[in-house]
């Protein structure tokens, strides 16, 4: 299938799909299914060779230096500090939806704002200079208020633990080591936003701006954020700094892409994109590669985004 390298893409859009190469894709998920799908979406259905042959060759296609340019990654490339990189990817992470052009411009502008260097100014600047370069900045409904309590929720905690990665582990070392990342999403939640009540911040509208399992949420931008850090950089792609969280524990990115695709080939059942929707959709790309299964990221985003079906 021919690969457009100069496409449109919208992180929360609806896209086209070939009828027929999803009647032949189907039939890759359910050919060795022996019985009728099941309605409880939590139920794990066998995932065929010869569709995870294909998603691991279309992981391997995408996972490259050349996916770094027209995606948000590319804003925490620019960076050489792990402690730069990891601020300047939550922060772009946070900004992630809508047209991939808009998300990078704005993203940009944030690290333009903190003189492109993310961690020196969370850790010195005071309240006032935060007021400033919040002032007038809009992402979408991302206001100007958003992005105060973001930079001093983002400076309390990088006093009380240092970086980012330990805000996201749990107390508990059997939930940090589990099988996903649920408890790691659940435990930063609540930290970020006492971090922001000590500095005098309700978290308000704001609070849909980082999602949490424990409300349902795919917590999508959150999900590809930790993509981001966890996952291995071998090919490039993805950064591999954080060691305290496994590949194998990491929840797939769902948006309308991964979803629509997913459900195109018999991945998934569960209509809404929700963290039920994310377990569903994980329970067959564990199949795929047990160790990595958040790179098939790569062949559903890119099927969808990228090859438009």
């Amino acid at each position: 299938w021919p690969v457009h390298l100069t496409p449109t893409v919208f992180l929360d859009a609806q896209i086209p799909f070939d009828a027929n190469l999803a009647r032949i894709l189907r039939g890759m998920a359910k050919k060795s299914n022996k019985s009728e799908p099941q309605k409880n979406p939590r139920l794990m259905r066998e995932v065929s060779p010869d569709l995870r042959d294909f998603l691991q060759e279309k992981a391997t296609l995408y996972e490259s230096l050349a996916f770094i340019p027209d995606d948000p990654i590319s804003i925490p490339h620019d960076f050489r500090d792990s402690s730069d990189v990891e601020l300047a990817a939550f922060l772009t992470a946070t900004l992630a939806w809508g047209q991939r052009v808009t998300i990078k411009k704005n993203a940009n502008e944030w690290m333009a704002r903190m003189d492109h260097a993310p961690r020196q100014f969370l850790e010195s600047a005071s309240a006032g200079e935060m007021e400033a370069t919040s002032q007038g900045f809009v992402h979408r409904t991302f206001q100007p208020r958003d992005a105060m309590l973001f930079m001093h929720a983002l400076q309390e905690l990088l006093i009380e633990y240092k970086g980012l990665e330990a805000v996201f582990l749990p107390e508990n070392r059997a939930l940090r080591n589990g099988l996903s990342v649920q408890p790691h999403l659940e435990v930063f939640h609540e930290r970020f936003f006492a971090a922001a009540a000590k500095r005098g911040f309700e978290a308000g509208r704001t609070r849909k701006h980082v999602a949490t399992p424990a409300r349902g949420s795919a917590t999508k931008r959150m999900n590809m954020f930790l993509r981001w850090m966890v996952r291995p950089s071998g090919r490039g792609v993805d950064f591999g700094i954080w060691k305290s969280i496994e590949p194998r524990q990491l929840m797939i990115p769902l948006d309308v892409h991964t979803g629509n695709v997913g459900r195109k080939l018999g991945l998934l059942q569960r209509k809404a994109n929700d963290w039920r929707a994310v377990e569903e959709l994980m329970a067959g790309l564990r199949q795929v590669d047990a160790e990595d299964p958040v790179r098939m990221d790569f062949a559903l985003f890119g099927l969808g985004a990228i090859e438009g079906f």
